[in-house]
């Protein structure tokens, strides 16, 4: 008769004790310290700052200081935002009244795209308005718009930024060869209507208008211009 014995150790061969096990003990035996309290003054861990050897607690108030320094890292990342949006939004409002003090029509495309450059330091802007009212058509905004180009502004949901890959609504600008990024702003009525205008910024910078960058400031920008210039159309 042949009797099959399997020991512990046999077991333990078969399924050894894995990093993940020691852990999830410890984490569910809180009072494993508390038995055995003479190991927290034994373990030894290495220091992210070098090899030197340093006990557990010193290397939590590492972990703990790294912590806080994040923290404060994350916190003037917060005040530096809300820096510069109080003073995009101070430039917003310093806009609008220009739009909304501005009697005369006819030059109201003149002054959004002027003071869209001087407030917000933009190197070029510039815009198109078509549809017009008959008495605005010989003005230079309501005139050499393509048929691409108004397809093109009714196309966008949204204002296109990113780098200038030969668009005709470049050549508006003064300078369109230095126009190296360029943000493409539809002018509508509402939401679901065809565009009637479009205004044009442009940047030597590169990086100035990308495709990452947010554009909720723009279609504030886009409203507040759509509602002005509803004036000149019949």
């Amino acid at each position: 008769m042949t009797t099959n014995f399997t020991n512990n150790n046999d077991a333990n061969a078969m399924n050894p004790i894995t990093e993940d096990d020691i852990a999830n003990y410890l984490a569910n035996t809180p009072d494993f310290f508390e038995r055995h309290a003479q190991l927290l003054a034994q373990v030894q861990l290495t220091s992210p700052h070098g090899n030197r050897a340093v006990s557990l607690q010193e290397r939590q108030a590492e972990m703990l200081r790294e912590k806080i320094k994040a923290l404060e890292h994350r916190l003037m990342d917060m005040v530096r935002h809300g820096t510069e949006n109080v003073v995009i939004a101070d430039r917003l409002q310093r806009w609008t009244k220009g739009l909304l003090t501005t009697r005369d029509p006819r030059s109201l495309p003149y002054r959004i795209a002027v003071d869209l450059q001087s407030l917000f330091l933009v190197p070029q802007t510039a815009i198109k308005v078509w549809d017009c009212g008959s008495e605005y058509l010989n003005e230079a905004y309501a005139q050499w718009v393509s048929d691409d180009v108004k397809a093109l502004a009714t196309s966008l949901t949204s204002p296109y930024c990113g780098l200038n890959s030969g668009f005709e609504a470049a050549n508006w600008l003064p300078e369109p060869q230095a126009a190296m990024s360029i943000a493409l702003i539809p002018l509508r009525p509402d939401a679901e209507s065809p565009a009637f205008g479009m205004l044009v910024l442009a940047s030597p910078d590169a990086q100035r208008f990308n495709a990452e960058m947010g554009t909720d400031f723009l279609e504030r920008i886009a409203e507040l211009a759509s509602g002005g210039l509803s004036r000149l159309r019949p």
